[in-house]
């Protein structure tokens, strides 16, 4: 094992340690917003209203609930602060990845955040969140804190009901019968999902553009990533509390930790930043130090466990396949003793992929095994930064030069202008 494998290994047995350490315990909080006196950044601190109303953006804030109840926040920025033309048409909704919210898209500032990027092209611009992240913490019937059966999801859920929602939604609100999609990550993932599972979703999208899809998880270089979805690939059968399903959530020990920390300047320049590495690679001076102490304020932003395990079940099978049940609930379910693997040919809009070479998540290969998988690919495009990473396509200072021009070429390409 090399010198950094043998540091990896430490941090994850000291995460383990925490992890068991917390099962049982309720470490959920609300943030005391009277905090300036520990040196809080402000927009750590700030919802997704509040963030864009910090830079003179009118967001509003919409409620979604899903055919299975759950109860879900989406914003909605109609017009860029900067925009001083028409609205193009048709609207755009932009998907966060896993442990993120729609927050991770305002966290690196209105010159390189990608909600205000596109919103001041003049796009109509809709943030989505999905059931299990602190914007999608609530249903009509399940209490979270109390409800196992709340966290008893995965990415599959999101894909098949929550997108859809907001599809819907967006239509009905809008006027329109289609829409732009971008998503980052497990936004691309659900995407993939919803168009394999759902009949007549994937004819409502004109383009979809996916930022690092994860889809097939094959060659994640994480170790940390690697290691911890399959831990609880292993482990999430025996979970059974609430306390112990809901993972990662903000305001639980692992959050509150890492903003307490990160909101150091000098912590945050070097323990944050080593911590971002040791999860994701290393692209020098790419995410801003201020950044970083703005982002551990809303990340990690929570999920089940077993969405987790399902990552680590698809890495582990090395297929983009559905949640292993094992034989005999697989037969039962699916009618046969494998999980059917997610039919990509059903995603026969437009797709767009951007990808680095040096993102450790999701691998360039598994981007270019996805790419072959796909009718009607428009474009594989590997960013020219051979340094970027995963986490870069959410916060790095530099996605306003590095992505923001391939996506805007592409939403363009499939808008028209429309009213003032």
């Amino acid at each position: 094992m090399t010198p950094n494998g043998g540091y990896v290994m430490s941090l994850l047995f000291l995460f383990f340690a925490i992890f068991k350490s917390t099962l049982g315990q309720n470490w959920a909080f609300e943030i005391d917003k009277d905090t300036s006196s520990k040196d809080y950044p402000r927009d750590s601190l700030s919802n997704f209203t509040e963030l864009a109303r910090n830079y003179g953006y009118t967001a509003e804030e919409h409620t979604v609930i899903t055919d299975d109840g759950y109860i879900l926040s989406v914003f909605r920025i109609p017009k860029g602060k900067n925009c001083r033309g028409r609205i193009r048409q048709p609207p755009v909704l932009l998907m966060h990845g896993l442990l993120q919210s729609s927050d991770s898209w305002l966290d690196a500032g209105p010159s390189a955040g990608l909600a205000f990027l596109i919103s001041d092209a003049c796009y109509d611009l809709w943030v989505g969140n999905v059931r299990g992240t602190y914007y999608g913490r609530r249903n009509v019937r399940l209490n979270p804190d109390t409800d196992p059966q709340f966290w008893n999801f995965t990415s599959h859920e999101m894909g098949k009901l929550d997108v859809p929602a907001i599809i819907d939604y967006m239509l009905s609100e809008t006027g329109f019968s289609e829409l732009n999609y971008v998503g980052f990550s497990q936004g691309g993932r659900i995407f993939f999902i919803m168009c394999s599972e759902t009949s007549g979703y994937c004819d409502k999208i004109k383009i979809s553009i996916m930022l690092a899809p994860a889809a097939r998880v094959n060659y994640t270089r994480s170790v940390p990533v690697q290691l911890l979805t399959r831990f609880y690939a292993v482990i999430e059968p025996l979970l059974s509390s609430p306390r112990e399903l809901e993972v990662f959530q903000k305001g639980g020990l692992i959050q509150k930790v890492a903003s307490f920390f990160c909101k150091d300047n000098i912590l945050a320049g070097t323990v944050c930043r080593t911590a971002l590495t040791l999860i994701d690679s290393y692209d020098p001076d790419s995410i801003l130090t201020q950044t970083i102490r703005v982002l551990f304020g809303h990340f990690p932003g929570g999920t089940s466990a077993r969405n987790l395990a399902f990552y680590g079940q698809n890495g582990i099978a090395g297929r983009f396949q559905k949640y292993d049940y094992g034989p005999s609930e697989n037969f039962e379910l699916y009618g046969t003793v494998e999980p059917p693997l997610y039919n990509l040919n059903r995603t026969n809009i437009p797709v767009v992929l951007i990808y680095g070479e040096n993102d450790f998540l999701v691998d360039p290969k598994d981007v270019q095994w996805l790419s072959s998988q796909l009718p009607n690919l428009i474009e594989a495009y590997q960013v020219r930064r051979l340094t970027w990473t995963h986490f870069d396509n959410c916060y790095s200072q530099y996605t306003n030069v590095i992505i923001f021009p391939k996506i805007h070429e592409y939403l363009q390409k499939y808008s028209k202008d429309g009213c003032v």
